[in-house]
């Protein structure tokens, strides 16, 4: 295991407890989380991005708050919901949040996930093409975006423009040299992941998936990395790909842990999820060396090289930063980080 970061879903509620009341709360937190972690020596610090939810949605200008607060840290999502993105706009947005971080940008996309409205991507102003799927839709967004990240011009210039312009075709600017190797898929399926493989993505692959074949989730996330890296290796991509699993993990080392997580083993779950059957990973929550033992027989984490903390933002940063302590220096030792 390379690299360990924490993925925030951002919720925020008045339910008692909460220690994240409002979209503020849990906008500055999320800064001061990924400081914290930046400071724990974690990796990275990811993002959900729901819309027409209490949860965080757009996030640029959160990446850029992180970019501008932290120095090396990776900063990204997990993942931007494709269907409700202008790739054009994306690319203005992105090049500018990884310029401020100096090149830290991880962008997570996908065709998203189910939705808090039916369609929300309409109210956005986008609809499927004729003979498309919303999932195409995302899709075909995700495609253009990375065509445009080659920083490539295609854009005939004004022949009176306000400003003078460079020769040739404009691309749009500011362009982030690089950003383009640091795009990840979320993929839900072994078709998807192959497909990601292709257009040279990264894969992030969560606690969910199509159940394709009823063994355990972490046998089935891990076959599907390895599908995925064959389906790399047969495209000849020059450069080596980076594959992330996200994971509950949480060590039971106070009485606040026991209270909060010391209920028992967790097994995976079965569900139907956009009329699909879908399997849930288990989360982890153990004593230190059980926990060890637990993980070194997590087949979808010992494929991958990125493990993201999905941490309960709602328990406010000093817990959180806690966490991630608590799986920094013993837990992820015994399992091969640093």
């Amino acid at each position: 295991m390379k690299n360990i970061g924490f993925l925030s879903f951002g919720h925020w509620s008045a339910a008692p407890g909460s220690a994240t009341r409002s979209a503020r709360d849990v906008l500055l937190q999320s800064i001061d989380l990924a400081v914290a972690a930046e400071e724990l020596g974690a990796d990275g610090a990811y993002f959900r991005v729901h819309h027409f939810a209490q949860q965080l949605a757009s996030p640029f200008p959160l990446l850029a708050a992180i970019g501008a607060r932290t120095s090396r840290i990776e900063i990204g999502t997990g993942v931007i919901d494709m269907r409700y993105e202008n790739p054009f706009y994306m690319v203005e947005d992105a090049g500018s949040a990884d310029l401020i971080s100096g090149g830290r940008l991880q962008l997570g996309i996908s065709r998203g996930s189910p939705e808090q409205v039916i369609d929300g991507w309409r109210h956005f102003g986008y609809a499927p093409a004729a003979g498309e799927s919303d999932a195409d839709m995302g899709r075909r967004h995700a495609e253009v975006f990375l065509q445009l990240l080659n920083g490539e011009g295609f854009a005939r210039p004004n022949p009176r423009p306000m400003f003078p312009n460079p020769p040739g075709l404009l691309r749009l600017e500011p362009h982030a040299e690089g950003l383009k190797d640091r795009i990840w898929w979320g993929s839900g399926n072994n078709a998807t992941a192959v497909w990601a493989a292709k257009l040279g993505m990264n894969l992030q692959s969560s606690t969910l998936k199509a159940d394709e074949s009823g063994e355990p989730f972490h046998v089935q996330q891990a076959r599907q990395i390895r599908v995925y890296r064959e389906a790399w290796a047969e495209a000849g991509h020059a450069r080596t790909p980076r594959v992330s699993v996200s994971r509950a993990i949480f060590p039971i080392l106070d009485d606040q842990d026991r209270a909060y997580f010391g209920r028992g083993d967790s097994s995976d779950q079965i569900g139907v999820i956009d009329n699909m059957r879908a399997v849930f990973g288990r989360s982890y929550a153990a004593e230190p060396d059980r926990l060890i033992e637990q993980l070194r027989a997590d087949e979808g984490i010992a494929e991958a090289d990125t493990l993201l903390l999905t941490v309960p933002n709602q328990l406010g940063v000093a817990y959180n930063a806690h966490v991630i302590e608590g799986v920094l220096r013993h837990v992820a030792p015994a399992l091969g980080w640093r």
